[in-house]
């Protein structure tokens, strides 16, 4: 959107999300889009049949570069239309970009080990797969990286892709549709609730049951404190476990669990909580990741607790919107209680969150940074 504004020109050839029984071509911000159709099942036919009228759909960029005269073509996260568009930027002479925002390779080998993830073998042979198209083929073939945070960039260094050929581009948000205010809080008392906050989602591979035994700690010093899970998981089993946790510990009574909600609703308890926390499991597969929430929580102004996952420690570091400790359930209940307990500290940290992410991570900001790029890339072309 930023970078349409800017008068650049965006084709796209993308997957409808819902149900679509054939493709079409419509507008999007002015700029073209060829939809492929989509059907929804659980039924691994229907999935791989799915998967297959995304790849013909992806296999109109023959044509579609054929007849347009691009800059680039950008492909994201796709690998096997990543190796088509390889061979159709040769063709064609066109310059081939990649955007890689998470790490899939090391993901299907993460899910080949763990026992809750049937067809182990077929994770593993996907990561090797991936493993080998990304790292010998796709990133070596690309002009440039687009990676979603400095680790991810250090990661793929160590699979000698060098570093010049690498930009990571953060999360960020759009600072004027965040509802903000800088009274939030402000004439609580002492004696009132206290609203500890979670966003994001509940799947068991981030290992939510942390927060809620840091929770449990937390409530013996502050009984009348609540914490509010925002957020859902694709699977209703690591709902089910986290509630279980709760009872466990002796604060299910004391866990809010809101489901899925629309973002305007999401941010309403944003407003309303005293800290918001963004615990990370540390695995690489995390490590490299850029948080939304973390950088939401701040646009709202509001004081933070994290763990020392790369980047959060970067920003926490940077912006002082909060404290960051290593993971560990007994000092993350720590930081939260020393927020907690002093609310003069917690509005500092909630202004200087917010003026952190006005100055480095809205989406302007981001754009800035991706359009810089592209722009070198075409200055330093043939």
């Amino acid at each position: 959107k930023k970078l349409v504004e800017r008068g650049h020109c965006i084709d796209w050839i993308l997957q409808s999300e819902k149900p679509c029984k054939s493709a079409h071509k419509t507008q999007w911000s002015g700029c073209n889009v060829w939809v492929g159709g989509n059907n929804q099942s659980k039924h691994l036919v229907t999935k791989l049949k799915k998967h297959f009228r995304g790849l013909l759909n992806d296999l109109r960029m023959f044509s579609i570069i054929k007849n347009n005269h691009y800059d680039f073509v950008q492909v994201k996260d796709k690998f096997i239309s990543a190796l088509l568009a390889i061979v159709a930027c040769r063709v064609f002479q066109t310059r081939f970009v990649f955007w890689l925002s998470y790490p899939f390779p090391e993901d299907a080998f993460l899910k080949s080990k763990e026992k809750r993830f049937p067809y182990s073998f077929f994770y593993l042979l996907r990561g090797h797969a991936f493993q080998f198209i990304l790292y010998k083929i796709i990133l070596p073939s690309s002009m440039h990286v687009f990676v979603q945070s400095e680790q991810m960039k250090l990661d793929i260094i160590r699979h000698n892709i060098p570093a010049s050929k690498m930009t990571s581009v953060p999360m960020g948000v759009e600072i004027n549709k965040i509802p903000y205010s800088s009274q939030d809080g402000k004439n609580k008392n002492n004696y009132e609730a206290r609203n500890i906050l979670y966003l994001g989602i509940l799947n068991r591979v981030r290992h939510m049951d942390f927060l809620v035994r840091s929770f449990a700690i937390v409530q013996k010093k502050f009984p009348e404190a609540k914490l509010y899970l925002v957020g859902w998981s694709f699977d209703p089993e690591d709902i089910k476990a986290l509630k279980h946790e709760a009872e466990e510990q002796g604060v299910s009574n004391s866990v809010i669990f809101t489901g899925f909600l629309p973002i305007e609703k999401a941010w309403e308890y944003v407003r309303q909580s005293d800290v918001c926390v963004s615990p990370f499991y540390p695995t690489p597969i995390l490590n490299s990741t850029s948080p939304t929430k973390l950088i939401e929580y701040m646009a709202m102004g509001k004081p933070v607790v994290a763990n020392d996952h790369p980047e959060q420690k970067q920003v926490i570091s940077k912006s002082k919107a909060g404290i960051c400790v290593p993971y560990d359930e007994l000092k993350f209940a720590e930081a939260i209680m020393t927020i907690l307990a002093n609310r003069p500290l917690a509005k500092e940290m909630g202004d200087n969150g917010r003026e952190y992410v006005t100055n480095h991570r809205t989406y302007n900001i981001i754009a800035d940074l991706v359009e810089s790029q592209y722009q070198k890339l075409l200055e330093s072309a043939p």
